[in-house]
């Protein structure tokens, strides 16, 4: 039976072992990354660990909107000019960072950490929805727009945030261009903008 260790040291095997569990990478491609940042280890690999070691250390969630920072308030919760009365609500902090990048939103975020599904037992509870509410309720918001997948388990609880906040403040969706079943990280920024300048009343 071969060698499990026939590509190098046990430590390196679980180095392309761990990369592999990353999200977009097999084992093939955590070998290729794994061997070019040895090869560059100077230049890569040694920034590239204490780097890693520093946001182990000071990553954390933001206590208001749920966005990842090192502070315990982000930098887009603690922008006043971020304050404008304007929540996006977004399932995941990805969809967050890809409303981000294309720079058409201005005030800001609320991440549920993911949404309502019965099958697996997901209740408001489980989510930042009881967060949103307090939001809502405490922050003077004039707007909520629902930036969720556009999926059975997204738009579900897009209709529950909605039947929570109905009457309390404006509620709005993503408009046209996102296509059914798309995730808000997998689209392009100007896809996104369109989408959100074309936003519509629930």
């Amino acid at each position: 039976m071969p060698d499990k260790n026939l590509l190098g040291t046990k430590d390196i095997d679980t180095l392309i072992d761990l990369m592999a569990r990353l999200p977009g990478l097999g084992p093939r491609s955590a070998r290729r990354a794994v061997l070019h940042l040895i090869r560059k280890r100077a230049l890569l690999l040694e920034p590239l660990a204490r780097q890693m070691a520093r946001v182990s250390e000071t990553a954390r969630e933001c206590l208001s909107c749920g966005n990842i920072g090192t502070a315990d308030t982000c930098d887009i919760c603690a922008d006043d000019r971020r304050q404008n009365g304007q929540i996006c609500v977004v399932e995941d902090v990805a969809d967050l960072w890809a409303m981000e990048r294309a720079r058409a939103f201005k005030g800001r975020y609320h991440v549920l950490g993911g949404t309502l599904s019965a099958l697996d037992q997901v209740g408001p509870e489980q989510l930042r929805i009881p967060r949103l509410l307090t939001r809502v309720a405490d922050d003077g918001v004039t707007e909520v727009i629902l930036a969720l997948p556009a999926t059975i388990d997204g738009q579900t609880t897009a209709y529950y945030i909605a039947s929570q906040l109905r009457g309390r403040t404006r509620l709005t969706s993503l408009g046209q261009g996102v296509p059914v079943g798309g995730e808000l990280d997998f689209l392009d920024e100007g896809t996104i903008t369109a989408a959100l300048s074309a936003r519509k009343d629930l």
